[in-house]
């Protein structure tokens, strides 16, 4: 399984295995991913100052924590990844409409593997975290679209449109 679109997570035996990176080159690598959290035009309506308050705190706020916590955690979540050092994670969250808002995380660091998997992770418990701490309101919030918005370093860049 040489070839460019075979899965780099599977041996000759079709048995699951880590990636050996040990004599990929260090390059600075940076990923960004997005969710979109659909919280209904009543608890968006709540936003002040470009915060949401509920019982449990601000949400935003913690949910920026949990997602660049989480991030930094992605090694230990998901089987075959690397255990990074990130060196830089950011959470943006901001309203789209009147009823969703997009959490965009981007990860960086200077290293031998990428960090797609970093910020998709940071993304994905940002979303959870704001759905946690906002389904006393509503349980009609919606997590979607949660995708890789770009990627760099490495073998080959990308970038999604839309």
């Amino acid at each position: 399984m040489t070839n460019e679109k075979s899965l780099s997570h599977l041996d000759a035996k079709g048995n699951p295995t880590m990636v050996n990176v040990g004599e990929k080159p260090i390059t600075h690598r940076l990923a960004r991913a997005r969710a979109i959290v659909e919280l209904g035009e009543e608890i968006l309506s709540r936003l002040q100052n470009g915060e949401l308050q509920t019982k449990k705190g601000a949400v935003f706020q913690t949910a920026i924590l949990a997602g660049i916590m989480a991030a930094k955690k992605t090694g230990d979540l998901i089987p075959l990844c690397h255990p990074l050092g990130l060196e830089d994670c950011q959470i943006a969250i901001s309203p789209i409409s009147k009823s969703a808002i997009a959490i965009e995380c981007t990860a960086e660091l200077h290293g031998k593997t990428g960090v797609e998997m970093e910020a998709l992770t940071g993304a994905t418990l940002a979303a959870l975290t704001i759905y946690d701490m906002c389904k006393a309101l509503s349980h009609e919030i919606v997590i979607k679209d949660i995708k890789l918005v770009e990627k760099r370093g490495g073998k080959s860049d990308f970038i999604r449109e839309n």
